[in-house]
C-alpha cells in the first residue's frame, strides 16, 4: 500500500451511480486513497457520470473546465493531480472525452471500474488511458469490499446492485447502448453483501437495477433465482428493510406481487414507471404495454398490498405526442393518485430511435406541458402526505435535523419525518404518529402505538 493520497468522487444520475461511486472508493482504498468532501485538495477526481437526460455530456464537459483549472492549480503548487471520466457518458464518449479535455487522465466505462488501479498505473506510464469495452470478467468478483467503518460512515440506509443492463430497448432511451444487455449478480454474492452491511449496522437496503425486476440470477441451488425469490432470502438474513428499484410493468411477475403481500420486510411503496398514459405514445416508445395493462397491473398490486404507494416516471413531449395523448397521462396521475413521480422533457439521445424521429415536439410546448404535469403531480404527491396525518408509521432515524433536539428519518414511503428525540435513536426504527406536513417532510411524535398494517415495523 502506498502513502495516503486523497479521492474526490462527483456523482451524476441515479441511484446506480451513487452506488458505484462507492465502489469505486471501496477499490481504491487499498492503493492509498482516502475519501474527501472537496476537490480543491483532491489528489485524484472521478467524475462518475450520467447519460439519461438532455446535453448530459455537455455538463460534463463544463464540469471538466472547472476541474482543469484545479488540476493546474495543483500542479503549481508540485501536486499530481488525477483526472478521470467514468459512468455512462465515459461509454459513449470513450476516447472522445481526452480529445476534447486534454487534462483528462482516464477515461473508464461503466462496467470496467475494477480495473482503476491498473488503468491509473497505466495512466502514469502512458499519459493516457482509456476503457469502454464491455468485459467478459465479472467486475463484482474484482471489487474490494467496503470496510465496516467505511460502511458506518455512508450511513444506515444502502444501495445494492443487483442487476445491470437492459433488453427492452425503449426508443427514448440510452441505457442498453450504454449498460449492455441485462446481467444478473449470483444470490449467494449479493447475500454476502448484503451480509457485510448488515453486520456494520445497516438497516435498509434498497436492490438496485436499470431493470431490477427482470433479475434473473444463478442461486445456491443452481437455478435461476427470480427477484422474489432474492427478496425472500434477503428478508431472513436480518435486514430490517427492503426495497427495489426501478422496475418494469412487463417484469413484474406473480410471485414479485406476492412478496409485497407476504414480506414484512419490503416495504409498501414501489417505483413502477409508466412514462407516458397514452396508447399511441406508449407503442410509439416501444413500451410493450398499455395503458390498460398498466392499470390492471397496479390493480393486483393494491389487492395484494392495501397499503402500497406508487411512484413513477413521466416523459412529456415525445415525438408525435398531441394534446389528446397529453391529456391521457393527466388523467392517469389522477386516476392512480402517486405518492410522488419524476417528469422530464423528452430530449433526443444520440444513437436512439426517438432522436431519428421527424415529429418531434417545439420546446415551448413541452415545457409548457411539463408545468402542468409537475403541478398534477405536486398535488397528488401533497395529497397521499396529508392522507398520513393521524397515522402511525414505522420511521428510521437517519440523521440529525436542523434544529436542536431535531432528528430526521423516513417513513416506509421515504418520507422525510422529522420529531424531537434523542440522537440514540439515529439507526433505529420506531413508530411515530405523523402530526403535520410541510411541503418537503412529515412531522410527528413517538408512540408506543402499535403501526398500522404492513408499515415496516
Amino acid at each position: 500500500m502506498t502513502g495516503s493520497r486523497k479521492l474526490y468522487v462527483k456523482s451524476f444520475g441515479c441511484q446506480m451511480n451513487v452506488y458505484d461511486s462507492q465502489r469505486m472508493a471501496d477499490t481504491l482504498a487499498p492503493e492509498g486513497y482516502v475519501e474527501t468532501g472537496s476537490p480543491e485538495d483532491a489528489d485524484l477526481i472521478i467524475l462518475n457520470t450520467c447519460h439519461i437526460r438532455e446535453k448530459a455530456a455537455e455538463k460534463v464537459y463544463s464540469e471538466l473546465g472547472r476541474m482543469r483549472v484545479l488540476k493546474e492549480a495543483g500542479k503549481a503548487e508540485g501536486r499530481d493531480v488525477r483526472i478521470a471520466v467514468a459512468g455512462c457518458v465515459a461509454q459513449a464518449e470513450g476516447a472522445e472525452i481526452v480529445r476534447r479535455a486534454p487534462a483528462v487522465d482516464l477515461v473508464v466505462g461503466s462496467q470496467n471500474y475494477h480495473r482503476l488501479p491498473e488503468l491509473l498505473a497505466r495512466a502514469a506510464r502512458d499519459g493516457k488511458a482509456v476503457d469502454t469495452e464491455f468485459p467478459l470478467d465479472d467486475k463484482f468478483d474484482r471489487l474490494a469490499a467496503p470496510s465496516a467503518a467505511a460502511t458506518r460512515a455512508r450511513g444506515v440506509a444502502a444501495f445494492v446492485t443487483v442487476q445491470e443492463g437492459c433488453d427492452k430497448f425503449c426508443t427514448f432511451c440510452v441505457v442498453p447502448y450504454t449498460r449492455g444487455a441485462e446481467i444478473s449478480r449470483p444470490v449467494t454474492k449479493i447475500v454476502d453483501e448484503v451480509t457485510r452491511l448488515v453486520d456494520a449496522g445497516v438497516r435498509e437496503v434498497t436492490l438496485i437495477g436499470q431493470n431490477v425486476n427482470a433479475y434473473h440470477g444463478e442461486g445456491p441451488d443452481g437455478r435461476t433465482w427470480s427477484l422474489a425469490r432474492l427478496l425472500e432470502r434477503l428478508a431472513a438474513a436480518g435486514i430490517g428493510r427492503l426495497r427495489y428499484t426501478t422496475s418494469h410493468p412487463g417484469d413484474m411477475g406473480d410471485d414479485l406481487i406476492a412478496a409485497h403481500r407476504d414480506l414484512p420486510a419490503l416495504m409498501p411503496q414501489l417505483h413502477l414507471p409508466i412514462q407516458s398514459g397514452s396508447d399511441r405514445i406508449l407503442a410509439a416508445m416501444n413500451r410493450r404495454h398499455s395503458r390498460a395493462d398498466y392499470l390492471a397491473l397496479v390493480e393486483r398490486l393494491f389487492a395484494a398490498r392495501p397499503d402500497l404507494a406508487l411512484t413513477s416516471d413521466f416523459i412529456v413531449g415525445f415525438p408525435g405526442e398531441t394534446e389528446a395523448d397529453f391529456a391521457a397521462t393527466m388523467s392517469l396521475v389522477e386516476e392512480i393518485g402517486f405518492s410522488g413521480a419524476f417528469s422530464f422533457k423528452y430530449s433526443p439521445r444520440p444513437g436512439t430511435p426517438g432522436a431519428e424521429m421527424t415529429d418531434q415536439i417545439d420546446e415551448a410546448v413541452k415545457s409548457e406541458r411539463l408545468q402542468r404535469l409537475q403541478r398534477a403531480i405536486d398535488q397528488s404527491q401533497a395529497d397521499f402526505n396529508w392522507r398520513c396525518v393521524g397515522r402511525t408509521v414505522s420511521v428510521l432515524f437517519e440523521r440529525l435535523g436542523r434544529h436542536s433536539g431535531q432528528i430526521v428519518g423516513r417513513s416506509p414511503y421515504l418520507q422525510p419525518v422529522q420529531i424531537e428525540a434523542p440522537t440514540s435513536l439515529i439507526g433505529e426504527i420506531a413508530p411515530v404518529t405523523i402530526t403535520d406536513v410541510a411541503t418537503n417532510s412529515l412531522f410527528g411524535a413517538l408512540t408506543q402505538q402499535p403501526v398500522f398494517a404492513g408499515s415496516g415495523a
